[in-house]
């Protein structure tokens, strides 16, 4: 299988992490961390700590959304007890290792072949608890059962694709909420690459997982459809993307490809005049230079200059001729159209 040319090092981003109460729990297998049977005062000091770091998380945050980290996305926050360790695979996907630092536990998103994932977890003598897939493609799904076999780890996905995910244990549906070590993970369902598509949202770390459904400057292809039910599906996609931007500016948005360069192509031939769209593009060309990814992207910078999210965009429409009578799902049909063809 193909790597990345050159490939890329892996990048960690660290978290803040959620620890208000969470909502009743769906799914979640009877695998309490050993360091929380030994000492019952953890989740009490937990609380503590949150009282005296929040604020310091908050102004934090404030300087990265508008400090000079603005295009630098793969930074560490000292305060987080939740990692997340970009890993490519295949040709241009990115798996993504979960590591919660307080207890050990790990945790990989889509991981589309086995072996960059065991190498990863191997360099750092870890094991696998658990395999969260967005969808049911391959190139998603590739790694699950070797993943399962070599670590006994728990497959999570969607109610809807139980039947269409490898080795799946545990299903989820719209609004769920499913803990990772302590951590909160809503889920969302996000269709319109797929069917039974999800996000798996961290509200307290401030980041999403969207697979295929939203990635930097695009969004995915609309698979599962006759061209007659195009309409359709497109209606899909576009209530799955304004859910998905209604989160918080600042969340970090880690998707399943590295497509941003070639989406930067395309949306400037339909948006060449937005300013925050040309410095965007500029930064991805010199990031994908230096072999570095351009994920996560962010939802403020998406709003800003993502054409699937700009459907009301006078440029565009002028651009792609589009009437002013059409809808938004209608304008995101004519850009995913172009997008196709371009």
């Amino acid at each position: 299988m193909r790597m990345f040319s050159k490939a890329c090092s892996l990048v960690v981003s660290s978290l803040p992490r959620c620890s208000s109460s969470a909502p009743a729990i769906r799914g979640q297998p009877s695998l309490i961390p050993r360091v929380s049977r030994k000492w019952l005062g953890k989740p009490l000091m937990y609380g503590i700590g949150t009282l005296l770091v929040m604020p310091l998380r908050t102004i934090h945050g404030v300087g990265r959304m508008f400090g000079a980290a603005r295009y630098l996305c793969n930074m560490t926050s000292v305060s987080s007890s939740l990692q997340i360790e970009l890993v490519p695979c295949l040709q241009d996907n990115y798996a993504y290792i979960l590591h919660d630092v307080d207890t050990g536990t790990v945790g990989v998103v889509d991981p589309s072949e086995a072996v960059p994932i065991i190498n990863a977890l191997e360099k750092r003598n870890q094991n696998l608890t658990y395999i969260l897939n967005t969808h049911h493609h391959y190139d998603h799904t590739g790694g699950n059962l070797e993943l399962k076999a070599k670590y006994g780890a728990k497959v999570i996905g969607s109610e809807k694709d139980k039947d269409r995910i490898p080795g799946i244990d545990i299903t989820l549906s719209e609004g769920d909420t499913w803990m990772f070590a302590g951590h909160q993970v809503l889920v969302m369902e996000t269709p319109g690459h797929t069917s039974g598509h999800v996000s798996f949202y961290f509200p307290g770390s401030g980041a999403i997982f969207t697979g295929d459904t939203l990635f930097s400057l695009s969004c995915g292809k609309l698979f599962e459809g006759t061209p007659e039910q195009v309409r359709y599906l497109c209606i899909h996609m576009h209530s799955s993307l304004q859910k998905i931007v209604a989160l918080p500016d600042v969340t970090k948005v880690y998707c399943g490809h590295e497509y941003t360069l070639s989406n930067s192509r395309f949306a400037l031939s339909i948006e060449p005049g937005n300013e925050e769209l040309q410095e965007y593009a500029a930064s991805t060309a010199d990031l994908r230079n230096k072999n570095t990814p351009t994920v996560p992207t962010t939802i403020a910078r998406e709003k800003q200059c993502n054409p699937f999210l700009r459907t009301s965009s006078p440029e565009i429409k002028k651009r792609l001729s589009i009437p002013d009578h059409f809808d938004d799902a209608r304008v995101l049909e004519v850009i995913r159209r172009a997008k196709d063809n371009f």
